[in-house]
């Protein structure tokens, strides 16, 4: 079993690091808010410790998920003096993959490692232990971390080298995006010409319509409820990094473009914190009812 430290313990992050205890790892965690550290400690029998580079004192893995690319690199510049050589950094985070190049130079001139590998699978995925991760790394570096990501995650796929993890988190949240979109216009059409949305929702979801989205949030988008995890907020942050990266590789991306502006248009509704299928309250304006969290 490994030593681990974990820096974040979100809506994400807590989970995760709970299932590093779950499967045996010794975890000590650091959060902003001391209280929420301290919370987690208790409930999962870790240790909380006031700053990150007290958390990663002994680690042999350090884990973060945090929030932004500023928010990683402030916490890199605390942890940076005590990262000991063989220590693997992984950052959960979903950040450029510039950010995540930078810091892996700098864990290399500390003889240490680093893996890009943010995840994927939301709020469920994080508490049932089955998140997706798609990790940036030098293979050997990979495989040793494998055994330790499995606490929290089903499938774990190298994508490549450091960066290349991001990038592919780019390429997953320019799909959902994409899917809901298309979903909450078809809603929208439904609920427009007074069809029975269940019907039409259990008719389309058996051909090829059919998606995680649809599945999943189809329903309780028609009954306007928005409270299921993934926030808007959060996803306008990726799609912009994946803006940022299309237009430094001369990617071409007008739906993603024009879908990131939707997204603005329900921020500006008050909907920062609903979840990402809320784009159905920028058509149904008329129809549609938030319920209160």
């Amino acid at each position: 079993m490994a030593k681990c430290a974990f820096l974040g313990l979100g809506v994400m992050g807590g989970p995760m690091a709970g299932w590093l205890v779950d499967k045996g790892h010794s975890v000590s965690v650091w959060n902003r808010t001391m209280t929420k550290a301290d919370a987690w400690a208790l409930k999962y029998k870790g240790i909380a410790c006031a700053t990150p580079l007290e958390a990663i004192h002994e680690a042999e893995f350090i884990m973060m998920c945090l929030g932004d690319d500023p928010d990683v690199d402030a916490v890199f510049e605390q942890i940076e003096p005590g990262i000991k050589p063989g220590v693997i950094v992984v950052d959960h985070t979903t950040t450029s993959a510039d950010l995540a190049k930078r810091i892996a130079k700098k864990c290399t001139s500390n003889g240490a490692h680093f893996i890009d590998g943010p995840v994927s699978g939301g709020e469920a995925g994080a508490v049932n232990g089955v998140l997706t991760v798609m990790a940036g790394a030098d293979e050997a570096v990979f495989e040793k971390a494998v055994p330790v990501m499995q606490a929290y995650a089903a499938t774990i796929t190298r994508i490549g080298d450091v960066g290349s993890g991001q990038l592919a988190k780019s390429v997953n949240q320019i799909c959902i995006a994409g899917v809901l979109q298309g979903l909450a216009e078809g809603l929208h059409f439904a609920m427009k010409h007074n069809l029975d949305t269940d019907q039409v929702l259990k008719a389309v979801s058996g051909g090829s319509a059919q998606s995680w989205q649809m599945e999943n949030r189809g329903k309780t988008m028609v009954a306007g409820e928005y409270e299921f995890g993934f926030a808007v907020d959060w996803l306008r942050k990726d799609l912009r990094i994946a803006l940022d990266a299309a237009r430094k590789s001369g990617a071409s991306l007008p739906v993603t473009a024009v879908i990131d502006q939707f997204y603005a248009d329900v921020q500006k509704k008050g909907g920062g914190r609903w979840d990402s299928s809320s784009l159905l309250t920028r058509l149904n304006t008329d129809c549609d009812t938030i319920k209160d969290s």
